[in-house]
């Protein structure tokens, strides 16, 4: 399968409502892999995460964290559980995830996700996608419809790219926050896909690896 050329993304569409973010990453894969399996690097690029704890690594390989992410007015804590696999013929590497946040006051609640690392002729696809339980009520599920689910893709896809400039271009994710963020070159949510270049009938979660089940028992 060739790979897809960097253009504008679209807000994701009701069909399905779990979100999908991929980019292509000019890097080798065992450095996408790095950047985005080891906590301390994971929190540096990935805006939704101020903090990720490993709390225990399980038998079957998982590893158990706690999360924080720091709204300046308020921290919201959760836990998850993560597994990365080495997988496919050709190399393909995933990484499931399950999480649940304990804080009354996140818009999300519990959800699932995954990973795919997908190696090309010029680097590697990085994808997501998972979906999760709005928080706050019937208010939150109202809000989730009309905003937050929008942002939270938004903020998914400008961290990916803010991921790209790193494996590629060797530039700290520090120098692309904040007011900097917006000069020349800075990260853009716009150079995501926001659905799959394949159409197909299966679900963004129905592509979920069977490793996201393992986690989930």
């Amino acid at each position: 399968m060739s790979a897809p050329s960097r253009h504008e993304g679209r807000a994701p569409v009701r069909r399905d409502r779990a979100l999908y973010v991929e980019i292509l990453i000019e890097a080798p894969l065992d450095t996408v892999w790095r950047l985005t399996q080891d906590p301390v690097a994971h929190v540096r690029w990935d805006a939704r995460f101020t903090d990720i704890r490993p709390v225990r690594l399980r038998p079957d390989g998982a590893q158990e964290f706690d999360y924080e992410l720091d709204l300046f007015v308020q921290r919201i804590r959760g836990t998850g559980v993560s597994l990365g696999t080495r997988e496919g013929p050709r190399g393909e590497r995933t990484s499931a995830l399950i999480f649940d946040a304990a804080d009354r006051v996140s818009p999300l609640k519990a959800g699932r996700g995954y990973w795919r690392y997908l190696p090309t002729e010029t680097g590697v696809r990085f994808i997501t996608g998972y979906d999760y339980e709005p928080g706050w009520g019937r208010l939150g599920k109202v809000l989730d419809r009309l905003v937050i689910r929008r942002f939270v893709w938004w903020l998914t896809a400008r961290s990916f790219d803010r991921l790209r400039i790193w494996a590629e271009s060797d530039i700290a994710p520090e120098r692309l926050s904040g007011w900097r963020s917006l000069r020349p070159g800075g990260p853009r949510a716009r150079r995501c896909l926001s659905r799959p270049p394949l159409r197909s009938r299966r679900t963004i979660m129905q592509d979920a690896p069977e490793s996201l089940e393992v986690i989930s028992a």
